[in-house]
């Protein structure tokens, strides 16, 4: 899930337009493991101090096509979430239980 000061952002009509030509430039492939890409990563992260700069919110070259696992290791290599919680293929934090 988005963080609050983010949400608007997300919704924009620039991001969707951005991020889908980015990800068809790119043929939907993760640019790390060479499977089926699904999200547009930034790599230099979004922040309330730069959610308003365009160079680093709709710049392609902050960007990165990735597949739903290469995204997860992205944010747990910073420990971006918590044990259990993930981002689903919309981008949006989920709960996925511990395998027993």
């Amino acid at each position: 899930m988005a963080q609050e000061y983010a949400k608007s952002f997300y919704k924009s009509i620039a991001w969707r337009r951005c991020r889908n030509g980015f990800m068809k430039s790119k043929c939907f492939v993760c640019e790390r493991c060479g499977g089926v890409a699904d999200i547009a990563h930034h790599r230099r992260y979004i922040t309330p101090e730069n959610i308003n700069n365009q160079t680093i919110t709709l710049n392609w070259d902050n960007l990165e096509a990735l597949c739903i696992d290469c995204h997860n290791r992205e944010h747990t290599a910073t420990e971006a979430t918590a044990t259990g919680i993930s981002f689903g293929p919309d981008g949006n934090l989920i709960y996925i239980p511990p395998i027993e």
